[in-house]
């Protein structure tokens, strides 16, 4: 994947006066500082349940949970890993709705760190510029490969579109199941949570159910 940090950098500051970015306390350190730092509290983690860490199924365990944290699971956290998105003209005009549908995401939930997961659904209506679909995707999975909440992953996708396209014309669906629902807790097993970001004419009821009726 092509990636760009001066886009990364601008989006990261666009969603901080938007008010909807992750809560950090600082820059990050290097790959393989973080990677070992987890490494070695994880192991903490493990001893503390009494596992054998010198059992040749769990002594490599640390170093594959920090490294699944720093390369995978969280590697959305850092702003150097975003995606190349540029936008071009909008030569042909076109203002009609764009939509991507059933974008398959996983995030982790930020209050248990378990899984979240499910799918996007992301429209926008074209006025200067357009973007290629496979961006879309991929700027789904940057915002979701992070701790999250849903809510926040939702208006992320959103600001970070309207950002890089310049209008607010945009729409953003999440329907997901939480396994900190699903698995612990009230552990149920068939619910799933829906939250929406609509912006400029979907607002508009008639756009608004157009878009909707495209994401059941």
């Amino acid at each position: 994947m092509k990636k760009d940090k001066d886009l990364g950098e601008k989006i990261n500051k666009y969603l901080i006066k938007q008010g909807v970015e992750t809560p950090m306390s600082g820059q990050l350190e290097h790959k393989d500082v973080r990677k070992y730092k987890i490494a070695q509290l994880f192991k903490e983690i493990m001893e503390a349940m009494s596992l054998d860490l010198t059992d040749d199924s769990l002594c490599e365990t640390p170093i594959r949970v920090a490294k699944m944290y720093v390369e995978e699971m969280f590697y959305g956290l850092n702003y150097n890993n975003f995606p190349k998105c540029t936008a071009v003209e909008n030569k042909m005009q076109y203002d009609e709705m764009v939509t991507v549908d059933k974008i398959s995401l996983s995030s982790s939930c930020e209050h248990h760190f378990v899984i979240i997961d499910g799918f996007a659904t992301v429209s926008y209506i074209p006025k200067d510029k357009v973007i290629g679909l496979s961006k879309i995707n991929r700027i789904v999975d940057f915002f979701a490969k992070r701790p999250q909440i849903q809510e926040r992953l939702t208006e992320q996708i959103y600001h970070a579109l309207a950002c890089i396209l310049e209008t607010e014309d945009i729409a953003v669906k999440v329907k997901a199941v939480h396994y900190c629902v699903k698995a612990r807790g009230v552990k149920d097993v068939t619910s799933n949570t829906t939250t929406t970001k609509l912006g400029g004419v979907f607002k508009d009821s008639e756009v608004r159910n157009e878009f909707l009726n495209l994401s059941k």
